[in-house]
C-alpha cells in the first residue's frame, strides 16, 4: 500500500565553479547556450556574496554538464548536490538595518564619504536611514546616509551601556 503525501518536488541544485569575478557572464554564456540548444535548465543563480560559483537547477548532472561544455570561464563541475536550504540565505536578502544597533561602528561604502569608518548615533528604521558620526574626523559631524551604504565592521560593546 502507497502513501500518497503532497510534498513538492525535491530541487536538484549543481555548483559549477567559475573565475572569481566571471560570475555573471558565465551564467549570461550558459543562458545563452540553453536557450538556443534547448537543454532543460530550470534556473541558474548568481549569488552575489559568493564568489567563484554559479548555481544551476536541472534534473540532472548530464544537463549541468552540457550546459556549461566549453564556456570560458568555467573551472569545473562540483560533484553532488547542494540542498536549497543551503542556499537561501543567498537568496532572501535581510535589509542592513535589521543588524545595527546604536553605537556600533559601521564603515561607509558608498557616497562622498566612501571608507571612512563611523559610529552609529541614531537609527531612522521608517526611512531606511542612519545618523553617524565620523571616526575619522577632525571634529564630530553628524551625518545621515542610507543604510545600504553602510558596513557593520564592529558591534558596540555591551558593557558600555
Amino acid at each position: 500500500m502507497e502513501k500518497k503525501t503532497e510534498e513538492q518536488p525535491q530541487a536538484k541544485i549543481f555548483v559549477v565553479k567559475t573565475t572569481t569575478g566571471q560570475e555573471r557572464n558565465v551564467a549570461r554564456l550558459v543562458a545563452a547556450k540553453v536557450e538556443m540548444e534547448h537543454i532543460p535548465i530550470k534556473a541558474i543563480l548568481v549569488p552575489e556574496a559568493l564568489k567563484g560559483y554559479v548555481f544551476i537547477e536541472a534534473d540532472g548532472p548530464h544537463f549541468v554538464e552540457e550546459a556549461i561544455a566549453g564556456i570560458r570561464h568555467v573551472r569545473s563541475r562540483i560533484p553532488g548536490l547542494v540542498s536549497f536550504s543551503e542556499i537561501e540565505r543567498y537568496i532572501i536578502r535581510k535589509p542592513v538595518l535589521e543588524d545595527l544597533n546604536e553605537d556600533d561602528v559601521v564603515e561607509i561604502t558608498g557616497g562622498p564619504f566612501k571608507g571612512m569608518r563611523a559610529k552609529i548615533t541614531r537609527l531612522d528604521k521608517s526611512k531606511g536611514e542612519v545618523t553617524l558620526e565620523l571616526l575619522e574626523a577632525t571634529f564630530t559631524l553628524p551625518i545621515t546616509v542610507h543604510s545600504d551604504y553602510v558596513k557593520l565592521v564592529e558591534r558596540a560593546k555591551a558593557g558600555e551601556e
